[in-house]
């Protein structure tokens, strides 16, 4: 390896690290999103499986609840993306949201694949920085 090499392996490995950092921070939010469609998917089924009259815990954030009774025939708000929102039937939200579950982990499961890949590639790339710098050394 010459000097431009060197330059341009060293480089390339501070590229790497940014990228990764990127793509940690991306899975951070892509795992957020999971955690939150999922409590949405379970509150849906809870009202889903109740009857008119029954008490349900809804989850209002940070780990905090509140009972509410079931009425008449349930609709959802649900959001669709670009902050807009359209009223479903309990049903179709919770197949909604079901979907955008099997999306969102899809999406986990192909940036952790792009994760390992990336670091595969920084290791061998370190490695052979190290060895440069050893060889130079002797």
């Amino acid at each position: 390896m010459n000097d431009d090499e060197l330059r341009q392996a060293m480089a390339t490995l501070e590229v790497y690290k940014n990228q990764l950092n990127a793509l940690t921070q991306q899975s951070q939010l892509l795992q957020m999103s999971f955690e939150e469609t999922a409590r949405a998917t379970e509150t849906l089924n809870a009202f889903a499986n109740a009857k008119e009259g029954d008490e349900i815990l809804v989850p209002v954030g940070a780990s905090s609840f509140v009972t509410a009774k079931v009425t008449g025939t349930p609709k959802a708000i649900v959001g669709i993306g670009n902050k807009i929102s359209v009223e479903k039937s309990i049903e179709d939200a919770s197949v909604y949201m079901k979907s955008n579950l099997d999306e969102i982990k899809d999406a986990l499961t192909k940036l952790t694949e792009s994760m390992q890949e990336m670091d595969a590639a920084a290791r061998n790339l370190a490695v052979a920085v190290q060895q440069e710098y050893q060889r130079r050394q002797q």
